[in-house]
């Protein structure tokens, strides 16, 4: 029972991990190594989060709301684009004709 509760736990992280590792094509170990990390440190990060401000203390253990991981990781990605200031849109001086519409 112990041995498939810690299993358990390893294949949910590398669920999780698959969720947010950023693909790259780099044969360098070291590029491939720091995107694991990251991933593993968003892990942590959504977790202490969840765990700390999204659940509810109750007697018995805390509530664990509904957060996904996958909302997480959006709310991750909208505030790097935020902060970064990355365009998602090419301004344009003319609507574009029907050239562009199917």
């Amino acid at each position: 029972r112990y041995h498939y509760a810690k299993r358990f736990g390893i294949e949910a992280s590398y669920r999780l991990s698959e969720q947010s590792i950023a693909t790259t094509s780099t044969q360098n170990p070291v590029v491939r190594l720091l995107y694991v990390v990251v991933s593993l440190l968003l892990q942590n990060v959504w977790r202490y989060l969840h765990w700390e401000y999204v659940a509810t203390p109750r007697r018995g253990g805390r509530r664990l709301w509904e957060w996904s991981f996958k909302e997480f990781i959006n709310m991750v990605q909208r505030a790097a684009w935020t902060a970064l200031a990355t365009r998602r849109a090419v301004p344009a001086n003319r609507p574009p004709d029907d050239r562009f519409t199917r």
